[in-house]
This record gives C-alpha cells, sequence and structure tokens, in this order.
C-alpha cells in the first residue's frame, strides 16, 4: 500500500497515490443501505491502516516537494514578522500579577507571576508593572515552563490553570498526546515541589474553592463529552473524589466556573437550544446543588449569581420570548414559582438588531458583550438601580475602526477596570484596560496597555479591509469581509482565496493573522465569506444554516465566490477555497457542489463523513451534534437531508481541482477517518488529472501539532498549496520583509 512512481512522456517520475483496498461495509437506515468500501480504515491501532496513512503522507510529500521553497519562505515571513521573545500583559487576581512569557528558538511559553501592591489608589493598584522581554524582575517567580514540560514529549498543551487565593497552590493540566485528555499536578508554590495529588484523564478547567481546600474538575464519558464534575479534597486519594454533578443525558454537555464573586460553583448543562444552570453555594452545610430553571421550560440561558444591594440577585442573559437574547434580573425567590407566575426585571431588552453573547459583572458593573452590524463589543453600567427606572445608561467603549473586534479578555470582581482585547484585520493584537466609568468619569477611560508588535516593516497602511454583500440566490445579503493588498488593481486578473466556517453560531470576527501576510503580498485578495450557520447577524442567522436549512450555508459560500468571480478584482480561473472542520464539511459540500469554481481546495481536519459519524452516538460527541444538524437516527427527514449533502456519499464523476485534506491522527473531534474515506472516494470518481492529497499529522489533535515553529510550519504548508495553485508565488514588487 505504499506510494510509487511512474514516467510521464518526458521521463519525470510521476508519483501515483496509495490506493486503500475495498472492504464493503453495509450501513442500513431507514430503509436506505449505503455501502462503504474504505471503513476499515478507522482501525488506527491496525499497522495496516499506519502503513497507509504514512502512505499517504509519501504521495503528499511528493507531490508537493516543488512547493518546499515557497512553504520555507512563508515560514520565514510569519518568523520574521513575529517579535519571538515577548511576554503577555500581566493581569492581576488576588495579591499577584500574572504573566506568560514566549523567548527566541523555545515552542511553548513560560507562566511566570509578580507580587502586588495595594496602596489605596484601586487605579494605581491595577495597573500592570512594566515587563520587559527577555528581562527578569525582581521577584519574578516561574510558575511553569511549557519548554521544560514538553520536553521529550511527541506533544504538550495545557487545559488549564488556577491558583489559590492566598496564592500558594498551583494546579495545570497537561496533555502529552493531542487527545485533549489531561493529567492534573498540583505544585506548591513556597517549596516548588509538586504534591503527590496527581489526577488523570481529566477534560479542559480547573479551579480550587475559594479557602483553596478542594479542587474542582471535570471528566468525560467514551464519547469524550464532559458528563462529571468532580471535587477532590486536596491530600485525600482521587479514587476517593466526589462527584459534585453528574449529567446523563448523551446530547447535553457539561461544564463548570466559579461565580464573579467566588460564592457559588456555576453548573452550566445544555446544547445549542436550551440550557439549564445548577449552583453550588460554597457556605452552604448541606452541599445542596439547586436548579436555576429547569431545562423542561426550553429556555437558553446563562445565571450570574451575584449581591446587589446586599441582596441575592441572579442575572440572566436568556433567549425566553427574545430570540437575539436579553438580560434580566430575578430574585432567587421567584424561581420558587412556576414560571409563567415570576417576575423578571428586564435590564437590557430584546432587540431584532443587536444579539446578546452574555453578560456579568464585577462588584459595581454591569458587563454586557453584544453584537451589532455583525460586530462584537462591550457595553458597562454600574450596577446602582439596576433592573428599575433609575437604571444607568450603558456605555460603550468607543474604537475608530469600522470592522474590528473588541471582548472582554479578563475581569476581576474586586477590580475598577475591566481588560479588553482588540482587533482588526490590520491592526494588530492590542490589550485595554479600560476603567469603569464614574460619576466623576462617566465616560469611562481607556487605557492601551499593549499592541502586539509586528517586525519586518509591517505598515497596516500597505492593506485594505472593506465591507461588501454578497447576494444569496433566494435574496439574502452575504457579509463579505474582503482583504487586499494596496498595490493589487481592480482589473481582473488577481488570484483569490474565499474562507468560510459557518456552524455553531461561531462568528468568523475580524481579527490580525500574520501569516495572512504572506498571501496579501503575493497579490490574493481573500475573502472571508460570513455565510448563514455562523452568528455575525444574530441568532436568525444561525438558525437560517443548521438542520434543515443547513444548505443555505453551502449555497452562501458559492454565490460568495461567484460575487468575487465577478468583483472585477480576480481572474475567476484563479480562485481558490480554505474552511476547516465545520468548515471543511463545507469544503467538501462544495467541491461536490461548484468544482469548476476552484482552482484549489484546502479541507483543514474536515468532517466530511459526518452522516457515519453522527449515526453512531458511540463516536466521539455524535450525540452533541444533533441540535446542529438533526438527529439522522431517529428522523428519516434529517438522515435523508443529510444524505444529501454529506461530502463522502456525494462524490460525483466530475472534474475535481487539486484538493488538500490536512488531518491529525489523535484528533478526537474529527477523526482521521474521515478525510482518509475521502481523498479515496475522490480519486476514485474524479475525471480530471489534479492531485488530491492528504497530509496527516501523526503526533496531533484537532488543532494540529503543538509547538508554535511546528503551527507556523503547518500554516505555510497550507499557504504554500493554495498560491502554488493560483499562481501566486511572487511576491508583489515592494511587499514582504523590510528591514526593521
Amino acid at each position: 500500500m505504499t506510494s510509487t512512481s511512474l514516467q510521464d512522456s518526458t521521463g519525470t517520475a510521476v508519483p501515483v497515490p496509495p490506493v486503500a483496498k475495498k472492504i464493503p461495509t453495509e450501513r442500513t437506515h431507514h430503509g436506505e443501505t449505503f455501502v462503504d468500501s474504505y471503513e476499515w480504515l478507522r482501525d488506527k491501532e491496525s499497522p495496516e491502516v499506519v502503513e497507509h496513512l504514512r502512505a499517504e503522507n509519501a504521495y503528499q510529500e511528493a507531490v508537493t516537494a516543488h512547493q518546499e521553497p515557497l512553504r520555507e519562505a512563508i515560514f520565514q515571513e510569519i518568523k520574521g514578522r513575529t517579535q519571538e521573545t515577548d511576554l503577555s500583559v500581566p493581569h492581576r487576581k488576588d495579591g499577584w500579577w500574572y504573566f506568560s512569557r514566549s523567548a527566541e528558538g523555545k515552542e511553548y511559553g513560560i507562566h511566570c507571576r509578580v507580587k502586588a501592591q495595594d496602596t489605596g489608589d484601586k487605579v494605581a493598584d491595577w495597573t500592570p508593572p512594566a515587563v520587559e522581554p527577555g528581562v527578569e524582575i525582581p521577584g519574578e517567580e516561574i510558575l511553569l515552563d511549557g519548554n521544560v514540560e514538553a520536553e521529550g514529549k511527541p506533544f504538550f498543551s495545557v487545559g488549564g490553570t488556577a491558583v489559590t487565593v492566598d496564592g500558594t497552590l498551583y494546579a495545570y493540566a497537561v496533555d502529552n498526546s493531542g487527545d485533549e485528555r489531561f493529567t492534573l499536578h498540583i505544585k506548591d508554590l513556597s517549596t516548588g515541589e509538586l504534591l503527590p495529588d496527581v489526577i488523570e484523564n481529566i477534560f479542559y478547567g480547573v479551579s480550587f474553592s475559594p479557602d483553596g481546600s478542594r479542587l474542582f474538575y471535570t471528566v468525560v464519558d467514551d464519547s469524550w463529552r464532559p458528563y462529571q464534575v468532580t471535587s477532590h479534597v486536596l491530600g485525600t486519594p482521587v479514587a476517593e473524589d466526589q462527584v459534585v454533578y453528574q449529567e446523563d443525558d448523551a446530547a447535553m454537555w457539561l461544564g463548570f466556573e466559579l461565580s464573579a464573586d467566588r460564592r457559588h460553583l456555576v453548573l452550566g448543562i445544555g446544547c445549542s437550544e436550551y440550557s439549564e444552570t445548577r449552583l453550588l453555594r460554597f457556605d452552604d452545610p448541606e452541599q445542596a446543588v439547586t436548579t436555576v430553571i429547569s431545562r423542561n421550560e426550553r429556555i437558553l440561558y446563562e445565571a450570574e449569581p451575584f449581591l446587589l444591594d446586599g441582596e441575592e440577585k441572579i442575572l440572566l442573559t436568556h433567549n425566553r420570548g427574545a430570540i437575539n437574547s436579553m438580560v434580566s434580573l430575578v430574585d432567587p425567590a421567584e424561581l420558587l414559582k412556576p414560571l409563567t407566575e415570576q417576575t423578571w426585571q428586564t435590564v437590557v431588552e430584546h432587540s431584532d438588531d443587536v444579539r446578546v453573547n452574555g453578560a456579568g459583572v464585577t462588584a459595581t458593573h454591569l458587563i454586557v458583550s453584544i453584537r451589532k452590524d455583525t460586530i462584537e463589543r462591550v457595553q458597562v453600567m454600574g450596577l446602582a438601580g439596576l433592573g428599575t427606572p433609575a437604571q444607568q445608561s450603558p456605555v460603550e467603549p468607543a474604537f475608530d475602526e469600522e470592522l474590528y473586534t473588541a471582548g472582554v479578555g479578563g475581569s476581576d470582581y474586586e477590580a475598577p477596570v475591566i481588560r479588553l482585547g482588540y482587533t482588526s484585520y490590520f491592526t494588530p493584537s492590542r490589550i485595554y484596560d479600560f476603567v469603569l466609568p464614574t460619576p466623576e468619569q462617566r465616560a469611562g477611560e481607556l487605557l492601551l496597555r499593549k499592541e502586539s508588535p509586528v517586525l519586518g516593516g509591517y505598515d497596516g497602511s500597505d492593506y485594505v479591509a472593506t465591507r461588501e454583500w454578497a447576494t444569496a440566490g433566494d435574496g439574502t445579503r452575504i457579509p463579505l469581509s474582503v482583504l487586499r493588498h494596496k498595490a493589487v488593481k481592480q482589473d481582473s486578473t488577481a488570484a483569490g482565496l474565499v474562507y468560510g466556517y459557518g456552524s455553531y453560531e461561531m462568528s468568523m470576527d475580524p481579527g490580525f493573522g500574520i501569516a495572512r501576510l504572506s498571501l496579501l503580498d503575493r497579490g490574493v485578495v481573500f475573502v472571508i465569506a460570513h455565510i448563514r450557520g455562523g452568528g455575525e447577524l444574530g441568532r436568525h442567522w444561525y438558525e437560517d444554516g443548521k438542520k434543515l436549512t443547513k444548505k443555505n450555508t453551502f449555497s452562501d459560500f458559492v454565490d460568495a465566490t461567484d460575487w468575487l468571480a465577478r468583483s472585477g478584482w480576480v481572474d475567476p480561473a484563479r480562485i481558490a477555497a480554505l474552511g476547516g472542520s465545520a468548515g471543511g464539511l463545507l469544503m467538501g459540500a462544495v467541491a461536490n457542489m461548484a468544482p469548476d469554481k476552484y482552482a484549489a481546495i484546502v479541507a483543514q481536519v474536515p468532517f466530511v463523513d459526518p452522516l457515519t459519524s453522527i449515526l453512531d452516538p458511540d463516536l466521539p460527541l455524535s450525540a452533541l451534534e444533533w441540535e446542529e444538524w438533526g438527529n439522522p437516527i431517529t428522523d428519516p427527514q434529517a438522515y435523508a437531508y443529510m444524505k444529501s449533502y454529506s461530502p463522502y456519499e456525494n462524490v460525483r464523476e466530475v472534474a475535481y481541482p487539486k484538493i488538500a485534506a490536512v488531518t491529525s491522527f489523535n484528533d478526537t473531534r474529527v477523526l482521521y477517518v474521515e478525510p482518509a474515506k475521502w481523498v479515496q472516494e475522490l480519486r476514485n470518481k474524479t475525471t480530471g488529472s489534479e492531485p488530491i492529497v492528504m497530509k496527516i499529522e501523526m503526533d496531533g489533535g484537532h488543532g494540529g501539532a503543538s509547538g508554535r515553529y511546528v503551527q507556523w510550519r503547518e500554516r505555510a504548508w497550507d499557504y504554500a498549496f493554495i498560491a502554488d495553485a493560483l499562481g501566486a508565488t511572487e511576491l508583489l514588487p515592494g511587499a514582504g520583509l523590510k528591514q526593521d
């Protein structure tokens, strides 16, 4: 099953793709039988399967060998624009400032802290210390050096950290295989020694109780669904850990966090359509878990318990009679009544034009995250008079760009500031502290703490980002973000790339990307298609691209491609498509729908065999997917609809473009077997001669390999494949790296 090569008419060796044997497997549902010849590739323990995957890599390497100089050039451009020795802006938690450093030549971050001061001037006390790249400051402590932890390991990722309120214990969870199952360690920061408490096979997230005596963590079931929140008492055997709550509904996801004021453990249970919050009061001697609103009410909500003027209140962000969600305030006593008899005070009313994403509190202010005109924004208002006619008007930090993303990057209950992250397509990531409004300073104050440096002579004015609109076949207007180098002329000769995702109400928000500059500098017009199934235009936008309207996602992407082809910017024969995960499903679908519109398609960790996966509830996360796609096990209509677009099952005899499926052997979200089967079927059916390759990272997970240099090389591989296919390998005059 190894890849070999033949010779063409000129005597040049031509790689031959590996051919997997066919072992027919029948899958019968709702009276319909599908014969799958490649299901045997699912057995990752099989030496024959591993041999086949290595042969796929060998073929891919042979086919793309000529791209190596371009890959190296793009890698060096990414590296040359990145300040490798850098650090994060310190954030304060209790009596310490926490931050991370990165160092040139090092793959992983180094987590550090330094003692904070309390002078009585709250804004001054919450002003981060000046920390310089590569310069240790007096009293600095290293909590975790990822480079030391990763030594000798094939993979390294941190799935959560926590520090006790008194700052003496540090817990961290590590994954060394890429399967997102973590081992938890606890370090005594006064001695540097590890405690004997070691907890295996936990999921993301870890928190100490406020008194530091207990540690909370999440456990996944056999289908990789987080279903238990567990409590470990320090110094006791792990076998004696207590399950705080177990969620037995296979379609519900479980998570937890501490409330902002750390008086409650907040358990979040839900799917994309409804949810349930349960609370555990730390000072409750009975340790009883109480339900805020039962899932039986079918409300999608989040709850934050807090004290308002000394009285217990619960802040609800919910969709009760509000498809775009709203914010209400409720007295816990009201929750004991039937829902129809409860009185809730409106804090942020519902709007058809504004999507409320979430809300939280500090000791003095309410913080609301909203989306308006596709853009994520932050609003704050004082707690005084909340939910009454005396409620204060919201204050929104003002930014001067049209297309940007601003989000809460962290807040502490007692802090006079909230941390904001800001970015746009050509503004590198900025960290601000927003001083919360006071009677003396009603607009608050925006303080820039850092803009991530970009080296190599980067000048944002060399590039242009515009908002354009494509028109879908049903008349719907689809927002597009169109990015280009200013030197590109509107003469229908440039190359173009369309990127999309369009699932789970996730929005492809404006954000800076160093790697993307390498494509723009080669004259590629980069279009981000904000298609239905995402969240850019509110909850309706999502609901019009899921379940039995999922095909809108795919047709919107094709309509976005048609807009680009007619825009005057690009040559219609020089357009590529890119998407990952559920966006990889999108790539598979558009490859079948409109293969002639693309010169190349790159599908990253692609969900291209969705029906097989979701029909098996024992596979990772399958049951959780029913709210997104429908349940094809019980619903014949959902089955038929999914079958009509499943990429693997709809490959047909047409000339497919160049296709690259990029995946990881240890991915637990989209199993490698999906692209492995898909590329075989594409090669079977294509009537064209373009190569179809699979690149598989044998040591990585859903996000690929773990080190930053390795990740840069992976991105360089994807972009080189695209640029080569589009004939966009040369830098525009004056573009590229420059001397600083």
